[in-house]
């Protein structure tokens, strides 16, 4: 079955905990309050891009449990087109999310459980799905054997390539050359180039290296500054949209990059992507939760026509 959207990535059932602040080693907290409901980047960027219009595939694996019967539901409900191996022996992927109560900033720990085995050869068993897309879209939350054989075969079936490099860690420059787009944030930036990005101009500095090493465009999430689409003819700082008081970050990356990918599958010029995407973030950050928290591609199309 062909898709325009290709997503690997990873599901896991996000317990959110809100507190006043973390509590120390040793320490119990009272917290304010508690929620469970989908989450993993790469499902959470395939809700995204499907509730924002895209024809949109999800690739990974499950336990069988309650957790997978979420996912199962989460996807239907979005539209996402699961290609879902289950493996009885594993469990579905869980993540602790700490929610600061007056910033909304967060801290998250990830258990991928069955995603942790995904491997090269599944890629192989799912190549005719990733080389069929328009567009190809991973994360590292799965093994980045698996990502990189998923990135070569997308790349040779002439599909754009995103590669959303979190949670960060160094890569071979082999890898940034199979990479059309490459979405990092100031954090993930500094981890891939070893550069600080405390301001736009040192994005810029960064992004440069990032093209050095073999990316073709890179676009640097910066938070409230709003995103630094870098490539060889232009740079271009989007501002962020601001749809209303923000509730929570969580999974605004995961809708940025969901809405990228929807608008780059629908033949948006690069920048326009961009800006449809951060539209999608804009949204999203307005809401709790992260699949929850997801728009519909008329309330980014009303977003975007408000300017």
């Amino acid at each position: 079955m062909k898709h325009d959207i290709v997503i690997l990535g990873v599901f896991v059932a996000d317990t959110a905990y809100r507190a006043s602040r973390q509590p120390k080693m040793g320490e119990t907290l009272l917290g304010n309050g508690f929620s469970l409901g989908p989450g993993g980047k790469g499902s959470n960027q395939a809700v995204a891009a499907a509730r924002a219009g895209g024809d949109t595939a999800f690739l990974s694996k499950l336990g069988v449990d309650a957790f997978a019967d979420m996912a199962m539901r989460t996807w239907e409900e979005a539209g996402v087109h699961p290609a879902i191996t289950r493996d009885a022996s594993s469990y579905t992927g869980a993540a602790y999310i700490f929610v600061e109560e007056g910033t909304g900033n967060n801290a998250i720990i990830v258990s991928p459980g069955a995603a942790a085995t995904i491997s090269p050869a599944d890629m192989d068993a799912n190549a005719d799905l990733i080389g069929s897309a328009k567009v190809f879209v991973t994360q590292l939350e799965q093994p980045l054997d698996a990502a990189v054989r998923a990135l070569e075969i997308a790349r040779a079936g002439g599909a754009v390539t995103v590669l959303n490099p979190a949670p960060a860690q160094k890569l071979d420059e082999s890898v940034f050359r199979l990479c059309d787009y490459v979405t990092p944030n100031e954090t993930e930036t500094e981890i891939l180039t070893g550069l600080p990005v405390t301001s736009v101009e040192e994005a810029r500095i960064a992004a440069g290296k990032l093209l050095a090493m073999g990316v073709k465009t890179a676009i640097i999430t910066l938070g409230a500054q709003g995103a630094l689409y870098h490539s060889s003819t232009e740079s271009v700082l989007v501002p962020v949209f601001k749809a209303g008081p923000v509730v929570e970050t969580t999974g605004a990356g995961d809708a940025f990059n969901g809405g990228f990918a929807a608008a780059i599958a629908r033949g948006m010029a690069p920048l326009d992507a961009v800006r449809f995407g951060s539209a999608v973030a804009g949204i999203s950050v307005t809401r709790a939760g992260t699949a929850p928290s997801m728009p519909s591609l008329a309330e980014v199309e009303a977003l975007l026509a408000r300017g």
